[in-house]
C-alpha cells in the first residue's frame, strides 16, 4: 500500500515537471521571435511580382520615339497634263508623253507624343496628340520617244516627273488598353494632318520650240487619318519603353498610304 502511493506521487511530479518544462520553452521561442525583423515570405516565381502587380497608369505622360516606314502616294497618271499642254512641238510630229507610275519610297523619322489615360481597374482610355517628322520622298518618273527621223530612229525624248513629299505628319488619337501589371496593350484611333509638297516637271529634248512652263511646286496642309496598335511597358517609376504599328492614310490632295513602326521612350508623371 506504501509503494503504490509512491508510485502515484512520482507520476504527478513528473507530469508537473513536463508541463513546466513547455510553459519555459514556449516563452523563450516567443521572445526569440520578438527579437527577429519581418521577413518577408516568398511566394511563387521570381516573375509573379512583374506580371501581377497592378501598375498606376492613369495621369499625364510625354515622351519621344524613332519610326522606320514606307509610303505609296497615288499620283494621277495625268497630273502634268497641264503643264505637257503648254508644249508646242514642231509641225507634223506632236509631242507623246507617258502617264506617270506609282512611285514607293521608305524613310526613317523622329518625333515625339504627349497624352493622358484614365483607368478604370485594368481598363484604360486616353487620349493623345502624336507627332512625327520623316524625309518620305516618293518619285515617279515616265519617258517617251515622240518623233523619229527619215529612216525612222526615234531622236526626241519628252519627260514627265512628280515628287510628292510628306514630311511632317501628326495625329490626335483615342486610345484604348487593357492592363496586365506592367503591361499596356493598346489600339488606337484618330484624325491626322500634315503637309505635304508635291514639284512637277516636264521637259524635252532636244528643246522645245518656244519656252513651256515645265514646273510648278505647290507645299499645302492635307488632313487624313490614322490608326494603330501598341504595347507600353512600365519600366521603372514613371519610365516606360513603347513599340507602336501606326497606319496613316492622307485623304486630301494626293492621297497617301503610310505605313510606320516605332520605338519610343516615355515618362508618366
Amino acid at each position: 500500500m506504501i509503494i503504490a502511493t509512491v508510485r502515484v506521487f512520482d507520476g504527478a511530479f513528473a507530469m508537473r515537471r513536463l508541463v513546466l518544462v513547455a510553459a519555459m520553452w514556449g516563452a523563450v521561442s516567443a521572445a526569440h521571435a520578438a527579437d527577429l525583423p519581418d521577413l518577408p515570405i516568398l511566394r511563387g516565381a521570381f516573375t509573379e511580382g512583374l506580371t501581377t502587380s497592378r501598375v498606376n497608369w492613369q495621369g499625364f505622360y510625354i515622351g519621344g520615339q524613332a519610326s522606320y516606314g514606307t509610303t505609296t502616294p497615288r499620283i494621277p497618271s495625268t497630273i502634268n497634263d497641264d503643264l505637257s499642254g503648254t508644249f508646242v512641238s514642231p509641225p507634223g510630229t506632236p509631242y507623246l508623253f507617258r502617264g506617270l507610275p506609282e512611285p514607293h519610297s521608305e524613310s526613317s523619322g523622329y518625333g515625339a507624343f504627349a497624352g493622358y489615360n484614365w483607368q478604370w481597374d485594368d481598363v484604360i482610355l486616353g487620349v493623345e496628340g502624336n507627332y512625327l517628322h520623316g524625309g518620305f520622298r516618293s518619285t515617279a518618273f515616265a519617258s517617251a520617244y515622240w518623233a523619229f527621223d527619215a529612216n525612222g530612229v526615234p531622236h526626241s525624248w519628252t519627260n514627265s516627273m512628280a515628287i510628292v513629299s510628306l514630311s511632317d505628319f501628326g495625329s490626335l488619337r483615342l486610345r484604348a488598353g487593357y492592363a496586365m501589371g506592367c503591361f499596356l496593350p493598346y489600339v488606337f484611333g484618330g484624325a491626322g494632318f500634315g503637309s505635304q509638297t508635291i514639284e512637277r516637271l516636264v521637259w524635252v529634248s532636244p528643246d522645245p520650240i518656244r519656252t513651256p512652263t515645265d514646273h510648278a511646286l505647290n507645299t499645302k496642309l492635307v488632313y487624313g487619318y490614322s490608326a494603330g496598335v501598341g504595347l507600353d511597358i512600365m519600366l521603372i517609376g514613371g519610365l516606360f519603353a513603347r513599340a507602336e504599328y501606326e497606319y496613316q492614310r492622307v485623304t486630301s490632295d494626293v492621297e497617301t498610304n503610310i505605313n510606320t513602326v516605332r520605338a519610343g521612350l516615355g515618362y508618366k508623371f
